[in-house]
């Protein structure tokens, strides 16, 4: 899978340790940067990156690694399209593309460690949509609700 990562400094050795996990595993990465937790930087440009290169089809899904996963998480569902949410749990991680059509995960580099993070991503990149009626059903409604006609 082609899958674009980014973070800000507090989840930038997270970040940089999934980089190097996924491409042993196979997946294409594009890696947004940060380049270095040495310099402060802003989790919603992390977020805005992440968000524009899953909307122009570059990454098929998105990674974002911050602090707590909370701040990425609320700039990354401001883009029209994306479906981002933290999970901190392998049934969270799938669930949400299962039935959520979860498109970007965010990690908390200082919640959770490499490994956690590697079981986490996983289960998200190995989840599909399920098309049972019920979730898309429930999906359209959430996009009528981001469309504003709710």
């Amino acid at each position: 899978m082609k899958l674009a990562l980014a973070s800000d400094h507090a989840g930038f050795a997270l970040k940089d340790y999934l980089a190097q996990y996924l491409q042993t595993r196979g997946h294409e990465v594009v890696d947004l940067g940060v380049e270095s937790d040495q310099v402060r930087a802003d989790y919603p440009d992390a977020a805005a990156s992440v968000a524009q290169a899953v909307l122009a089809g570059e990454a098929e899904r998105g990674l974002l690694v911050c602090g707590s996963g909370v701040g990425a998480c609320i700039a990354a569902n401001k883009f029209h399209g994306i479906y981002a949410s933290i999970a901190h749990d392998t049934y969270s991680a799938a669930q949400g593309v299962e039935h959520d059509r979860m498109n970007v995960l965010c990690l908390g580099g200082r919640i959770i460690g490499p490994l956690v993070a590697e079981q986490l991503v996983e289960a998200f990149v190995r989840a599909q949509p399920n098309p049972d009626e019920r979730y898309e059903r429930r999906f359209e409604k959430v996009k009528k609700i981001e469309g504003g006609q709710a």
